[in-house]
């Protein structure tokens, strides 16, 4: 059986950002627009009054400051408050495998070896754009990869199932290197109308290369172990899809996007997975307490400091608890890489890290990782 090493990690950041100051003015616009136009029925008591949104508001529920976007002027248009996307022709590279193929390129460039190694693509991500043909095996076409691809989701912790499954393949000797890669347009599926939520979100996408022990050069990381774990819950949901157009409401309604209930969120996930990762460091013969650094999903920082100090048993140092959603906010599955390609520097041979994601579902991935010779 073949041990499965992350040999390289990728990342498209889109060019532009929408800070919490811009996007609180969007939303206050938008508001005063709908509390005038309501008036009556709030009033009425028939229609409920929009609160405005705050900075101070924003930073202390979840610690994000701003945000990466493919479209800026959409999002901040309060007579739109969505990103401006136009439809590509079915002959034309679709967006999101575009931007999975420019992390993918960064991580084949880091990685140093010829794509006709690779012998599979899997697209694990929150977002997919389509039902079919799969945007994996577009990914795979534009790269000139041979071998198989196919899509996967399973919310934000799509990730680290990817990257299980990418371990697992390697494992059976199906493949010697898979490439996996996280494209996300979250401001697409994301309610910019919702005080609550409207601030959560940011797009990017992230690329992961994991091949075999057997022919992996020095650096990277093997794979000490991989566990996998869900749950079902409503409290995190979207349900935008295909039957959705036969329904006589149509597409038009709130819970066609992202729709979530934050405390039961933070309530019923934070210890799961704090659990989940003791359970599995002691499985493998891991002290968690003495873990080098959490690269964690990036949905909230009071959640991922609360599961540091589960882990750890301390106070984590911001070098030990890695967050990244200042800058990027929620980037649903590619959080995690993003952490772990971006804070990676500081390990030597034998040094041990988690990668860990968590989402709806609800579901759960951890994959330990020791710094390679």
């Amino acid at each position: 059986m073949s041990k499965a090493v992350i040999a390289a990690t990728g990342l498209f950041t889109p060019e532009q950002s929408i800070s919490n100051e811009e996007l609180v003015a969007a939303y206050n616009a938008y508001a005063e627009r709908f509390n005038a136009e309501h008036a009556a029925e709030i009033a009425e008591g028939d229609v409920a009054e929009l609160t405005p949104s705050s900075v101070e508001f924003i930073e202390k529920a979840s610690g994000i400051k701003s945000r990466f976007v493919l479209d800026k002027a959409g999002v901040l248009d309060p007579a739109r408050m969505a990103p401006n996307i136009p439809e590509r022709t079915n002959d034309e590279l679709s967006i999101l495998a575009e931007m999975a193929v420019k992390a993918a390129q960064q991580a084949i460039a880091a990685w140093g070896k010829p794509v006709s190694e690779i012998g599979a693509v899997l697209c694990a991500a929150s977002n997919m754009q389509r039902p079919y043909p799969a945007m994996a095996i577009e990914v795979q076409q534009a790269l000139g990869i041979d071998g198989f691809a196919f899509d996967m989701n399973v919310a934000c912790s799509s990730a680290t199932f990817g990257i299980k499954t990418a371990a697992d393949f390697i494992a059976s000797d199906s493949v010697k290197a898979v490439l996996m890669v996280n494209p996300e347009i979250c401001s697409a599926h994301l309610n910019f109308k919702d005080r609550d939520s409207h601030f959560i979100f940011g797009d990017v996408a992230t690329a992961v290369i994991i091949e075999s022990e057997d022919q992996a050069g020095p650096g990277g990381w093997d794979i000490l172990g991989t566990r996998l774990k869900t749950t079902f819950s409503n409290n995190i949901r979207n349900n935008f899809g295909f039957l959705n157009n036969a329904a006589p409401e149509g597409i038009g309604q709130p819970d066609k996007m992202f729709v979530q209930q934050g405390r039961k969120v933070f309530k019923d996930v934070v210890p799961m997975v704090s659990e989940m990762i003791v359970d599995h460091a002691g499985e493998l013969g891991l002290d968690p307490t003495a873990l080098k650094r959490l690269w964690l999903h990036q949905a909230n920082i009071n959640m991922n400091q609360f599961i540091g100090r589960k882990v750890l048993g301390r106070e984590p140092t911001l070098d030990e608890n890695v967050i990244i959603l200042d800058d990027y906010a929620n980037t649903s599955s590619a959080g995690s890489i993003i952490a772990f390609h971006l804070h990676h520097d500081g390990f030597g041979p034998g040094d041990v890290g988690l990668i860990c994601s968590f989402g709806a579902g609800y579901s759960a991935g951890t994959v330990f990782v020791r710094k390679r010779g």
